[in-house]
């Protein structure tokens, strides 16, 4: 099916936003849209497509020059089993498109004016062989949303964006089409990887030597099942195993970076560090600003304060247009983890690192222009106990 072609016509993009199982076929001269509940001779609902030519012009689909149809799958009747002679013109047993179909329908709009569109067109038989099948059956539809796999190359998804192409901000999603880094894969690097890898991201590095623990489970996105908790299974092993299934793409190295291979960041478009840990961050940072390359470095300190939690999120970001915060400002500590840092022993926070991760992710969609972004801070924290969200070292773009 040409996923291109139906993003180019509106009358097909609709058919496939509202949820009917449309293909192109025949090389861009016919459509067929399946799952059409009908009624056969017997009363039974039956499912069967239709069957039209396509009209198009330099790749373009024009107005349907054809009123008629056909209809695979059976002959549809009304409720007590009387084929619909209201529209059935003739039966019809060569195939379309090597697609085999029984009958041809012929209606034509009252105006005499032609079908304006294919929805139009392809509406109205479905309206009429479906309210057959609803007298029978209410809960019987032709809009099933069918799963829409994709034909090209250039998508990294293995099925079609269809969220954003509804919502109609495909052109937005394509903003982000970029390569991604995320350097350590605990909690928050897992959660930002989860909402990275539903954007259109052509290339999603991921970096982490630690296995995928028991723990770990209690912490990320999903449901892991113990059959999947393998011993020795490396985070981004997982991830990649369990993502791939959805999107390509998806490059896991499980492997720290350090000093001695933080080049491999030079090749990427953006970077999201999430180290535990702060002695290796500073050398990170510093090549990553040496080579142009925007980041986001999150962070959290989670403590125990009378039978509860107390903490604070981080997402302190470093663009060409504002860097000097970190150290200026003492936005990141470098320093090794010491200290009674109740996260550092695995208290589960999935919650938090979901919530750190998602202001990371805000931002880095604010930068590739998916939101409008009006602050232009380059630090913002979240206090838990007073529930105060603040936006600090704002680049001056205003």
């Amino acid at each position: 099916m040409s996923q291109k072609l139906v993003d180019r016509s509106p009358d097909l993009k609709r058919l496939r936003d509202e949820g009917y199982d449309i293909q192109v076929i025949g090389g861009g001269t016919h459509l067929r849209i399946g799952s059409i509940p009908f009624v056969n001779a017997e009363s039974q609902i039956k499912m069967g497509y239709l069957v039209s030519t396509l009209d198009s012009e330099q790749n373009n689909v024009t107005k349907p020059k054809e009123h008629t149809a056909w209809f695979g799958g059976g002959t549809p009747c009304d409720k007590n089993g009387v084929p619909l002679t209201i529209i059935i013109n003739s039966n019809r047993f060569t195939p379309v498109q090597d697609i085999e179909v029984d009958v041809q329908f012929s209606t034509k709009p009252t105006d005499g004016k032609g079908y304006p569109d294919y929805y139009a067109k392809l509406t109205t038989y479905i309206k009429i062989i479906q309210h057959q099948a609803q007298a029978i059956d209410p809960s019987v539809k032709a809009d099933i949303f069918p799963v829409i796999t994709v034909d090209d190359d250039e998508s990294p998804f293995k099925y079609y964006d269809t969220s954003s192409s509804r919502s109609g901000i495909t052109a937005l999603a394509a903003k982000l089409a970029i390569k991604v880094a995320i350097v350590g894969m605990g909690g928050t690097g897992a959660y930002i990887f989860d909402q990275v890898a539903k954007t259109h991201a052509v290339e999603i590095h991921i970096y982490d030597d630690d296995d995928f623990s028991q723990h770990t489970a209690f912490r990320c996105p999903g449901a892991v099942s113990c059959d999947e908790l393998k011993p020795g299974m490396k985070k981004v092993e997982y991830y990649s195993t369990v993502y791939s299934k959805f999107r390509k793409g998806i490059n896991p190295h499980p492997y720290r970076i350090g000093l001695e291979n933080v080049h491999e960041l030079h090749t990427m478009q953006f970077v999201f560090l999430c180290l535990d840990t702060g002695e290796l961050k500073d050398g990170i940072m510093q090549s990553l600003e040496e080579a142009g390359i925007p980041f986001i470095d999150v962070g959290m300190g989670v403590h125990e304060k009378q039978g509860a939690l107390i903490g604070i999120l981080r997402a302190t970001t470093s663009t060409d247009k504002k860097r000097e915060h970190i150290r200026g400002n003492n936005r990141v500590s470098f320093a090794p983890a010491a200290g009674p840092n109740d996260y550092s022993r695995n208290i589960q926070v999935a919650d938090l690192n979901a919530l750190n991760a998602i202001l990371a992710v805000i931002k880095w969609k604010k930068l590739f222009g998916y939101y409008h972004d009006l602050k232009h801070e380059h630090h913002t924290t979240y206090v838990i106990e007073t529930n105060k969200l603040s936006s600090e070292d704002q680049s001056g773009d205003e």
